[in-house]
């Protein structure tokens, strides 16, 4: 899988893509995780990639010249996503999709965001993490590779590790608990000492529809709520509603 990431701070992500998981991957081979300096394309001494907004206002906007020829010179993986706050919201589902694929980039925007000619022009989409401002897309570029890059085949150790995670269904994950058994008076449940693994699998399940329940309404609702034998389930293990 190939991946970029486009912005004007490449010191600020290209550690992270030689860290853990990803940077293993990469040495594998499994993964072409790349950066690209848009100052690189500037054309004035001062390697200039933003200008005032016309009509006005507050901050500066990456100017459309320096972000085409970034793009122009070295042709990136596509779909090119800007990251930005009108984007799609990015989730699991999203996560998959790009998985599956044979690659993407992530153009991060900085300041008061991009001339909108790149927007209509050159990407191929927006995409948001939610409802929040940050001062550039460099940390959601981050993000949106981590979560996509783990369900690449290889990636993980245990690619079993990527299918029981949240979201993976549309449910929370279950809580985890390892040794020792009993910490501070707080003991790891019966079930999971038990050797029983089908019980564990379906008190997994339990607690992975009522967390979601309770927690995350929103997600429960998506979902139509429990089935009759899922009721059955959290009845099974005192997690009725």
């Amino acid at each position: 899988m190939r991946i970029r990431i486009l912005t004007i701070f490449p010191d600020l992500v290209a550690p992270w893509l030689d860290a853990s998981l990803m940077g293993k991957a990469r040495r594998a081979g499994l993964l072409d995780l790349g950066v690209t300096d848009l100052r690189s394309a500037a054309t004035d001494p001062h390697r200039s990639v933003d200008d005032s907004p016309f009509g006005g206002g507050a901050g500066m906007v990456l100017a459309p010249q320096p972000v085409f020829a970034a793009v122009e010179a070295a042709p990136v993986p596509r779909p090119l996503l800007l990251l930005g706050a009108g984007g799609r919201r990015f989730d699991q589902s999203w996560a998959r999709e790009l998985a599956a694929g044979p690659g993407f980039s992530l153009l991060c925007g900085r300041y008061e965001g991009v001339d909108q000619r790149i927007a209509d022009h050159l990407v191929d989409g927006e995409l948001s993490l939610g409802d929040f401002v940050l001062s550039g897309g460099e940390v959601a570029a981050l993000v949106v590779v981590e979560a996509v890059t783990r369900l690449v085949p290889g990636v993980m150790g245990n690619q079993s590790s990527a299918e029981e995670e949240s979201f993976s269904d549309g449910l929370l994950e279950y809580p985890h608990y390892t040794r020792p058994a009993s910490f501070r008076g707080w003991d790891v449940p019966e079930v999971l000492r038990s050797g029983d693994h089908g019980r564990v699998a379906r008190w997994r399940r339990a607690q992975s529809l009522a967390r979601t329940r309770d927690r995350r309404p929103d997600l429960w609702a998506a979902r139509g709520g429990a089935t009759p034998e899922e009721v059955a389930l959290l009845a099974e293990f005192g997690l009725e509603a």
